[in-house]
């Protein structure tokens, strides 16, 4: 197979900082999409995967999955893009096709294991998949989103990770009108499912840790938010909410915002502590709550979401970097020093 080499942002350890490199794209086969990035979001799982925080980085490692660019190729069979077309790539750029889940529009719960956009096995080159710290990126047209052209590119992008991730569980679990929906964590994905909840319809309540949050929340659409260091707030706030958002990474106690659902209440949980959570029996049975996860969401979802944030004119609330600030932005992120999501400005990568 024809390859281009390709600049790129990588690590070659988990102990290394990220640094410019040369990597191999393919050259367009007959469904492929080629798009130069013009921006790409800074993930959470970015840092977990280059610093191999969760074990299994294959090394060299280029992060990246919130990626929108601008079509530049297409192969000979592609009918969704043209050239010129604005594009974008989420968490993934594969997957098995066949399994039930793949046939369900579900290809994020492949049962053979979605191809991830970066650090998976990479069928075409025999190699492991870049992301989108790079200069350009080739996918097969099927797992390629179109943008809507009044948005923002450089907001934009962190939808294709913290907008699904955030607007899968809500949608499957009916969040809307007469709806009363708590949202744990103001980062980059409890912003963000802020926006989308009150979008959908429903009565939108934060819970954070941090007083000093509370206004912005209000800021981002909250109708009232719940300090849940104040265990007055939680108490007098117990069994008042149908559905929970949990978007905290960090180690929490699951069981005091269980304690805040309704009987049929649901938690899900999008934050991905290291850890493990202990979940106590009686913060679940007696009020038949329920506690769930999810994981970003198939294509035509995905393409859902993106759909709904034009309709609604949603974008991530972002702070622009260069690539060669990403070192910086990846210590800033574990402080929590950013309102809510970098991107990257990808013409820094051509300097």
């Amino acid at each position: 197979m024809k390859t281009q080499i390709v600049k790129a942002f990588g690590t070659d350890a988990p102990t290394d900082d990220l640094k410019q490199m040369d990597i191999q794209r393919r050259e367009v086969t007959a469904n492929d999409v080629e798009i130069d990035i013009l921006y790409c979001g800074v993930c959470h799982s970015d840092i977990h995967t280059a610093r191999n925080e969760w074990p299994g980085t294959i090394y060299p490692n280029v992060p990246g999955h919130e990626i929108v660019g601008r079509v530049t190729n297409v192969g000979n069979l592609v009918t969704k893009f043209k050239v010129g077309d604005l594009a974008a790539v989420g968490c993934m750029v594969d997957s098995c096709r066949t399994c039930e889940s793949c046939q369900e529009g579900l290809e994020n719960y492949c049962e053979k294991g979605m191809t991830g956009t970066y650090n998976s096995s990479d069928k075409h080159l025999g190699t492991h998949t870049f992301g989108g710290y790079s200069e350009k990126v080739v996918v097969d047209e099927n797992y390629v989103l179109s943008v809507p052209e009044n948005l923002d590119l450089a907001a934009t992008a962190p939808l294709l990770c913290a907008g699904i991730t955030t607007y899968s569980p809500l949608r499957h679990w009916n969040v809307g009108e007469g709806k009363k929906v708590g949202i744990v964590g103001i980062g980059g994905l409890g912003h963000m499912g802020v926006k989308l909840a009150k979008a959908m319809g429903a009565y939108v309540v934060v819970i954070t840790t941090s007083a000093s949050k509370i206004e912005d929340a209000k800021r981002l659409g909250a109708d009232e938010v719940i300090l849940s260091t104040d265990k007055s707030q939680m108490k007098s706030n117990a069994r008042t909410l149908h559905f929970i958002l949990d978007c905290v990474s960090a180690q929490h106690d699951i069981n005091a915002y269980l304690s805040l659902l309704k009987r049929d209440g649901q938690l899900t949980l999008v934050g991905a502590p290291v850890d493990a959570l202990p979940v106590a029996p009686f913060s679940l049975i007696p009020a038949r709550k329920s506690f769930s996860g999810s994981m970003i969401g198939g294509i035509a979802e995905t393409q859902e979401m993106l759909d709904f944030c034009g309709k609604h004119n949603i974008t991530s609330d972002i702070e622009l970097i260069d690539m060669q600030d990403i070192n910086n932005a990846y210590e800033r992120m574990l402080k929590g020093d950013v309102k809510y999501r970098f991107v990257i400005d990808m013409a820094s990568l051509k300097k």
